[in-house]
């Protein structure tokens, strides 16, 4: 099966940034097509000013405008393999790293005013968040040492799924990752679940739907299929805002939908009301 892949290729991804004739930098806004101005979208927290459409965010950016200044990044030196001899899968791991990105997962522990947690954020510039090995051991770490350490955590996801350049391997990380989520909640410790666009396949199958208090971007693409595969096996049309957060706030799968100027001040309300020390 292999040999009949060999010739499958990942393009290499090209900056979403363009450069105009000056020194400012623009992006084009997936949803509108406005051209933004890379600064004013930085300052925006990488929310389109004409359309409010929510771009993908990466690990490096979300820790700062969430964590107070003097958080560290951590890594518990997970092994980075091909489990099934795919080819050329580390050219393709290559070319998905970015600066600040050198796999789907970034952690970091820090405080949101005096309450300190583990902050993990899945990387989807790299290979779509996808949930592999490496993701899998850096989670099943994570959470045991929290659990260790007693400290909350808050898990910031946007992914495709399970990884297929890696097989029944990727998939097995849904387990190993849900058995450690539910060790660290039966002692008594606190999971907050955040999902952002797009939050689908083997990770919503899994840890993401495991947090004690689930948050959710606005228009946040949520579920295991995507719509189109869902409209091409049940041959019918599906209903708007099927799957996006607003509809599952209202059927009760999500507790709360945030936007992301509100997300540090309504963590910061959630670990006071979950404080061992109770309410300051």
């Amino acid at each position: 099966m292999l040999g009949q892949i060999k010739s499958f290729r990942v393009q290499k991804p090209t900056s979403k940034f363009k450069k105009n004739a000056g020194t400012v930098e623009y992006i084009e806004c997936p949803s509108c097509k406005s051209n933004i101005n890379k600064k004013n979208l930085i300052e925006n927290l990488h929310v389109c000013p004409h359309c409010n459409y929510y771009l993908s965010m990466r690990g490096q950016d979300r820790f700062k405008y969430l964590l107070d200044e003097g958080f560290n990044e951590v890594s518990f030196d997970s092994k980075k393999f091909n489990p099934i001899n795919y080819p050329e899968y580390e050219k393709i791991r290559k070319r998905n790293e970015k600066e600040y990105i050198k796999e789907a997962i970034s952690i970091a522990k820090g405080k949101i005013i005096s309450h300190e947690i583990y902050l993990a954020v899945l990387e989807s510039e790299y290979m779509m968040g996808s949930l592999g090995t490496y993701m899998g051991s850096e989670l099943y770490a994570l959470f045991d040492r929290a659990r260790i350490e007693k400290l909350p955590v808050i898990v910031i996801l946007s992914s495709g799924g399970a990884r297929m350049q890696e097989g029944i391997f990727s998939l097995m990380q849904m387990a190993k990752v849900a058995q450690a989520v539910q060790r660290f909640k039966d002692a008594g410790l606190l999971y907050i679940s955040m999902l952002a666009n797009p939050a689908t396949g083997g990770v919503m199958a899994s840890f993401a739907s495991q947090g004690d208090i689930t948050i959710a971007e606005p228009k946040a693409l949520i579920g295991f299929a995507g719509p189109r595969v869902i409209e091409q096996t049940i041959h019918q049309k599906l209903p708007d805002g099927f799957q996006r957060s607003e509809k599952l706030a209202e059927c009760g799968f999500i507790d709360v939908i945030a936007t992301r100027r509100e997300q540090r001040s309504l963590f910061y309300t959630l670990l006071k009301i979950h404080d061992r020390r109770g309410i300051l």
